[in-house]
């Protein structure tokens, strides 16, 4: 049988070399461990598509394992973990999915970690400690991420951990919408915006500077031997007969902005609102949230919080419609920047 000529479309003059021209078109996938699937599900909503179908198995000595169970063969996948307890088994299943894609032939994979886990182990504060929040990034890197997208990271330097793209995104919006919307007039009037320590009075500046509100800031102190105990020193600021709007990254245990927030009110606080993007809410938590000293606290759902962690008082946002906007515009090659007036 006689070969067919075929037209090659080798063209010197403008520099293009021969090639094949495929008829693929680009395909997003969003794909997700265990840790947080409600979350997953409504960014995969929100995205007009459903989750990658994978199964997953705990075997009985501890050891996971995945396996997606249709072709992602050359799609753009998101894969989507979130960090609450407990972490490892989640970061463990998550080097164990990014493999899986890897050897699927996924053309890229983006990680989406809402709350990166070992954050807060940014640096070496004594001799001989690690930097756990680099080893993740190396860990991801190895394991076959192409991409890192997360929500406010507890330092900013993180992005400089990983060697490749980060897409750092911030809740504040989320936030600010919900305290545009749901503060009386005489409230935005009678606002101050708290730095629960020096470490976030950028931070709360920025909120400041959104709401038009005055800055305060706690200086406290943290024993570095002694893990979740803060003493608060001093108040820099006019807080008395005044909304405080406290605003952190996370709340962990809950000590630090517990201690705040009684300080605030003995200083004369009318009223103290707490806003955190993430709720890790790890024990005693809950409990402490509910003293009399905070009257309000807001957070977003980049961790699951379970039943038994809620209370009266407790605001939960919904942070999907915000990832789910990020992954589009980096899947359309799109500017992530541009959903922060140029912040990101």
């Amino acid at each position: 049988m006689g070969r067919k000529d075929k037209t090659v479309d080798l063209d010197r003059e403008r520099g293009i070399a021969p090639g094949i021209v495929a008829k693929t078109k680009k395909r997003l996938v969003v794909a997700s461990g265990r840790s947080h699937q409600a979350l997953a599900s409504e960014v995969a909503l929100a995205l007009g598509t459903q989750l990658v179908p994978t199964e997953y198995r705990t075997f009985a000595s501890g050891e996971i394992l995945t396996r997606f169970e249709v072709s992602i063969r050359g799609c753009d996948v998101f894969l989507m973990q979130s960090f609450g307890p407990p972490v490892n088994e989640w970061l463990m299943e998550l080097l164990i999915m990014l493999d899986a894609a890897k050897r699927a032939s996924a053309k890229r994979i983006t990680v989406v970690a809402p709350y990166y886990p070992y954050s807060r182990q940014d640096k070496k504060g004594r001799g001989r400690e690690p930097i756990s929040a680099r080893l993740v990034a190396d860990l991801l890197k190895t394991a076959g991420a192409d991409r890192v997208m997360s929500v406010d990271l507890h330092a900013a330097q993180i992005q400089g951990f990983f060697d490749g793209p980060v897409d750092h995104l911030f809740a504040k919006p989320v936030l600010l919408e919900h305290f545009k919307q749901n503060l009386s007039p005489e409230d935005r009037e009678n606002l101050t915006v708290v730095s629960p320590d020096t470490g976030r009075v950028r931070v709360a500046d920025q909120w400041s500077d959104s709401l038009g509100a005055p800055l305060a800031i706690i200086h406290k102190r943290r024993d570095p031997n002694v893990a979740n105990q803060v003493t608060v020193n001093e108040i820099v600021g006019r807080v008395r007969g005044r909304v405080c709007l406290l605003v952190d990254d996370m709340i962990d245990t809950g000590g630090t902005i517990v201690k705040a927030a009684q300080a605030l009110k003995e200083n004369g606080a009318e009223r103290v609102i707490v806003a955190a993007t993430h709720a890790v809410f790890s024990d005693p938590a809950s409990e402490r949230l509910q003293d009399a000293s905070i009257d309000e606290v807001v957070v977003t759902d980049t961790i699951p919080v379970p039943e038994e962690k809620r209370f009266p008082g407790l605001t939960i946002l919904p942070i999907a419609p915000l990832l789910a906007r990020a992954i589009h515009e980096v899947f359309e090659d799109g500017s992530v920047t541009s959903m922060f007036d140029g912040a990101a």
